[in-house]
């Protein structure tokens, strides 16, 4: 059986590079081998047209590149799920009230954090009554780890 030029050869490595790698992207949430496909087809194109195979295997490794450089900013912008703050990171610095007597001791108290109640534990292990202003300096668990207002206020 005659053997094939060396471009129908590489035609043919490159198309199944194309296909392997959309069908990567098609099974995949997020882009992670478009750029690839695309320096493949880039390299297809020029091994269908007769170049060397130094030249596609440049194509397709500068075009992979130059599209990841050139697109991967938009899709983290765009696409890529953005990160938002949980209700503890939400809560840490904020202002609550005292609804239920802080107890380190008896292991009892709770606080109002924007109208959600959390169960509460003094910092420095001081009790702490009801109604007292309080502010969040960590979240431990489901703990609202808190410092008296007029505390915060004196160390400044």
């Amino acid at each position: 059986m005659p053997e094939l030029p060396a471009f129908i050869n590489m035609t043919i490595l490159w198309l199944i590079m194309l296909v392997v790698f959309i069908i990567i992207e098609a099974l995949t949430v997020h882009l992670v081998s478009i750029w690839f496909a695309f320096g493949s087809l880039c390299a297809l194109i020029a091994s269908a047209l007769g170049a060397e195979i130094w030249l596609q295997v440049v194509f397709f490794i500068v075009f992979s590149a130059l599209s990841l450089i050139l697109t991967r900013p938009l899709v983290k912008k765009y696409i890529l799920p953005k990160r938002v703050a949980t209700n503890y990171e939400q809560a840490i610095g904020k202002t609550a009230i005292v609804t239920e007597q802080i107890d380190n001791v008896a292991a009892k108290g709770a606080v109002k954090i924007n109208g959600t109640e959390w169960t509460a534990r003094s910092s420095d292990g001081s009790v702490i009554a009801v109604g007292s202003e309080v502010t969040v300096v960590s979240i431990e668990g489901v703990k609202a780890i808190v410092k008296p207002e007029n505390e915060i206020n004196s160390q400044k």
